[in-house]
């Protein structure tokens, strides 16, 4: 013999009549009449085999079996509920376009992408790396999302985390000593370029500059052969290089704020992306942490 099924039209009607102790008040809440709501009861009480409420002119009151019945229909309710949304959510599309720096969109976004685009498959992410300090002035018309640097205190946004920037170099030669120090750096308008420069010439180092690229990797392979020295974040320190300090006779570096940036009337695609990235990269203790991951399982 099969057991009867709970139709969920039939426990809105219980628990709505349970909530209310009144067949009126629950079908006013359900935007029904009356006799339906009743109809209602009766074919779940005739499919349980139980009465469910203890009916008099008075008062509706349920019954024993109907104050077992109620948390379970609260619960079964929930979770159609949330099942519902769930696939709801999973038809979420639309295109987003994201701005990022070079070394976050290598290593720390896309993992993040991978991980959010599993469960939302209609959403399409279009990225653009390179430098950020223009891509919030163009939030809507090039980009719907922006992950961008500022100086410490500085930034408009939603920060989301902070990063020391630290002079790093190739492990096997003391390029530091030398004189006038050769550096590898990213072209005008990167802030780590004007912050080297700056400290240099504060503290009378003599300079030149040694290579100039967009390229993230080609910088730091020119560093890490110690043709010259460069400026890493701490957050996304390269494995093959090594830092360097005022112990190496290197002046100090400020520290950068990470901030997400939303275009206006973002869509629903672009908030949950934005979200998904906010919590994973606010709330991870050491980002560097996923670049040496990453870097282990390129050589393996």
């Amino acid at each position: 013999m099969s057991l009867p099924t709970l139709d969920p039209d039939l426990l809105k009607a219980f628990v709505a009549v349970a909530d209310h102790r009144s067949f009126t008040r629950a079908a006013a809440t359900l935007n029904r009449t009356q006799s339906a709501v009743s109809m209602q009861i009766k074919r779940l009480e005739d499919r349980l085999g139980v009465d469910l409420f203890n009916r008099t002119k008075a008062n509706v009151d349920l019954s024993s079996a109907g104050e077992g019945l109620l948390g379970y229909a609260r619960r079964i309710l929930t979770l159609n509920e949330e099942a519902v949304g769930s696939l709801a959510e999973r038809k979420v599309e639309g295109v987003v376009r994201l701005g990022v720096m070079d070394d976050y969109g290598t290593f720390i976004v896309p993992p993040l992408l991978a991980s959010v685009l599993a469960g939302y498959p209609r959403i399409h992410v279009e990225m653009e790396t390179g430098l950020t300090a223009s891509m919030p002035a163009r939030l809507g018309a090039a980009y719907d999302l922006v992950i961008a640097m500022h100086p410490e205190g500085r930034g408009a946004g939603e920060f989301l985390r902070r990063e020391q920037a630290v002079w790093a170099t190739g492990p096997s030669r003391a390029v530091e000593e030398q004189e006038p120090l050769p550096v590898a750096l990213y072209p005008q308008g990167c802030l780590f370029r004007k912050w080297a420069i700056e400290a240099l010439d504060a503290a009378k180092r003599p300079w030149r500059l040694a290579f100039v690229s967009h390229s993230l990797a080609a910088v730091e392979s020119v560093a890490a052969q110690g043709l010259a020295v460069t400026v890493v974040k701490t957050g996304t320190f390269p494995t093959k290089l090594r830092p360097l300090s005022d112990r190496d006779g290197m002046p100090r570096l400020p520290a950068a704020d990470i901030c997400l940036h939303r275009a206006a009337n973002l869509s629903r695609a672009g908030a949950l992306l934005a979200d998904h990235l906010r919590t994973n990269i606010s709330n991870c203790p050491d980002l560097s942490l996923r670049r040496a991951d990453d870097s282990v399982a390129r050589v393996a």
